[in-house]
């Protein structure tokens, strides 16, 4: 299993990395990353689940699973109110397990990455609504799902500032709301 995030520390920001996951054939769980436990357990803390390896397995089985395609994993996964692709990778390697046993191949690798929306560059939004670069910055993050916090820890600055980025793209947009910002750059254009 991958490491565990360290106690005190948030633990639900969105992943700024790919969440991946090492299952065997059985779907057990060979190895995962930080950012695996943080897409998958939201909105629940990864120390206050009891057995999370068990926990994990179960998690993979009953929502990545899409027992019709091809692949046999779902093509996208919702964690809250974010979309994330999921890809799998086939992994033909010797693991030696925990309790002594090995086994050869059989191994997948899942990839949950954020999806994004590709029909919207952020070129575009700053050419049609006249954006800094910092506000082309914020806006990506905002087009992400990230909230201010977030954002802030991002861009290394405070909250503050990232609301006050956000009001300055509202009065550029002609908006009064992040939704309205969001709705303006994916709704048809007039």
């Amino acid at each position: 299993m991958g490491p565990t995030p360290e106690k005190g520390k948030s633990v639900h920001t969105a992943p700024a990395r790919p969440g991946l996951i090492v299952v065997d054939t059985s779907l057990s769980v060979v190895a995962s990353n930080a950012e695996v436990l943080q897409i998958l357990t939201f909105p629940d803390q990864p120390e206050k689940i009891n057995n999370l390896d068990a926990w994990l397995a179960n998690k993979v089985r009953c929502n990545l699973l899409e027992r019709r395609s091809r692949s046999g994993l779902v093509g996208e996964f919702q964690s809250a109110r974010r979309t994330y692709v999921c890809r799998s990778f086939p992994l033909d390697v010797a693991v030696n397990h925990k309790n002594g046993s090995s086994t050869n191949g059989g191994l997948l690798v899942v990839m949950l990455e954020r999806k994004s929306n590709e029909a919207v560059t952020i070129a575009e939004i700053s050419e049609r609504f006249g954006l800094t670069a910092r506000e082309q910055e914020t806006v990506q993050f905002l087009l992400e799902g990230f909230t201010s916090k977030e954002i802030a820890q991002r861009m290394k600055i405070s909250p503050n500032t990232v609301k006050a980025f956000i009001r300055l793209v509202m009065v550029k947009m002609s908006v009064s709301t992040r939704s309205g910002i969001i709705g303006k750059i994916v709704g048809p254009r007039a």
